[in-house]
């Protein structure tokens, strides 16, 4: 059982679980990526000014011959290339990715990048931003090759000293500050087309965590309506069983009719307000029922019984009760009931079940009763005293020959309703 409830709780949360995983990869695949295009615009601007003072310090040693100068030169030069290294590195195939990480920490990027830079190139090259930066960067290889090699013929031809030549020192100079141009524009450019896939990227990341959250929302709210429709619907099972059980607890299984309980528990209500009027009580026992069941079975005696219950409710008031008191004594409740309604409702309830023919396989049964009646109009008497004086007429009914109404004793102005010979009802018919 402990672990069914486990499995069912991980069933409950699972949704949820993958929901905040997911948004958690986002999350981190976003931090991840933004993180990745920020090394890249921190190496272009480490990029871009090691070859300006390349340049820089180039044209310095082209005027003055200072070896520090051109030492300085080749340090600044190197960030450029070692980039351009890991870039080579990178689009060979299969990636070499020591060459290339030995190359961005060439170009000075700090080693935490690293990994993020060559990630980025690796499974992003081909998204368009990417792609046009990588083009902007690669643009600078030729710019790169020419500034290297202006570097070893200067050095080359300052080893026989100071240039003397004006033109030669113009053009040499003019040239160092067009590449010193053409870098810029490629630089700016990278800066430019990172920026805007940067803000892309963001706009993009951003999206999609919206959506997830809206959907971790959604299936938070479709979970709970899940949930309170659930315990809505358990609550009403819960409701119906309770009330299938009460209805079991006060009605008769066979007759659908209310129980000796229920009938007791009304007759004590009926007399606790005994103010409100008169009461009939009749209880009702069928004659001669022992023989349908010894004869046909108790499936023909269930069948007479439930006959005999639908014919009991014909024509009943509102808050008139009949019930099945056990076997085939039936009783009735009659509130506010004069004595001499009640003896004609008993009477016409003898007739009634008088004209009824009962017939199983073929075999025909007379059906009849002994009723007793009882008029109750002192608030004094008890459930016990009511149910004794009905169920005496009941029994002297019997006595007297059956199939009539007999009324209690108790109460003189009351006569006793004499029963009709079943025969003399047979011949009018």
């Amino acid at each position: 059982m402990k672990g069914h409830s486990f499995l069912h709780v991980i069933k409950l949360v699972s949704p949820f679980v993958m929901v905040v995983v997911l948004q958690a990869a986002i999350a981190g695949f976003s931090l991840e990526v933004m993180s990745s295009v920020r090394a890249y615009v921190a190496g272009e601007a480490m990029w871009s000014r090691s070859q300006k003072n390349a340049v820089y310090f180039l044209n310095l040693y082209l005027h003055s011959g200072d070896a520090s100068q051109f030492t300085q030169y080749q340090a600044s030069l190197a960030v450029p290339i070692g980039d351009e290294f890991a870039r080579w590195a990178m689009e060979r195939d299969p990636v070499d990715v020591e060459a290339a990480r030995i190359g961005f920490l060439q170009g000075g990027n700090h080693p935490d990048d690293v990994p993020g830079l060559i990630w980025l190139f690796r499974y992003f090259n081909r998204v368009s931003f990417l792609q046009e930066a990588i083009r902007e960067w690669t643009a600078t290889d030729p710019m790169l090759l020419e500034l290297s090699v202006f570097g070893e013929v200067i050095r080359s031809e300052l080893e026989n000293g100071p240039i003397r030549d004006t033109n030669r020192l113009q053009f040499l100079s003019t040239r160092l500050s067009e590449l010193n141009t053409q870098f810029t524009v490629h630089a700016k450019r990278f800066s430019t087309v990172l920026g805007e896939g940067s803000r892309a990227i963001k706009l993009t990341l951003t999206g999609i965590n919206i959506v997830t959250a809206v959907t971790l929302i959604l299936l938070l709210i479709w979970h709970t309506r899940r949930l309170v429709l659930q315990r809505q619907a358990f609550e009403d099972a819960l409701h119906a069983e309770k009330e299938r059980l009460a209805w079991q607890a006060s009605h008769d299984w066979l007759t659908g009719l209310s129980n000796r309980r229920a009938f007791e528990a009304r007759l004590q209500s009926e007399l606790d307000a005994a103010a409100a009027g008169p009461l009939g009580l009749i209880l009702l026992d069928l004659d001669q029922f022992k023989n349908v069941n010894d004869t046909c079975g108790h499936l023909a005696g269930d069948r007479l019984l439930c006959q005999v219950s639908r014919l009991l409710q014909q024509d009943r008031r509102p808050r008139d009760l009949v019930a099945r008191l056990g076997g085939d004594e039936f009783g009735l409740i009659l509130p506010q009931c004069s004595p001499a309604t009640a003896v004609d409702i008993a009477e016409r309830l003898r007739r009634s079940l008088e004209l009824l023919n009962f017939a199983w396989d073929d075999r025909c049964f007379a059906v009849t009763a002994s009723i007793g009646v009882a008029c109750i109009a002192d608030g004094d008497t008890t459930l016990e005293d009511a149910m004794r004086r009905a169920d005496a007429a009941c029994y002297r009914a019997k006595e007297k020959g059956r199939n009539r109404v007999q009324v209690d004793g108790g109460r003189p102005d009351v006569i006793a309703v004499a029963a009709r010979p079943r025969e003399a009802v047979a011949a009018r018919g």
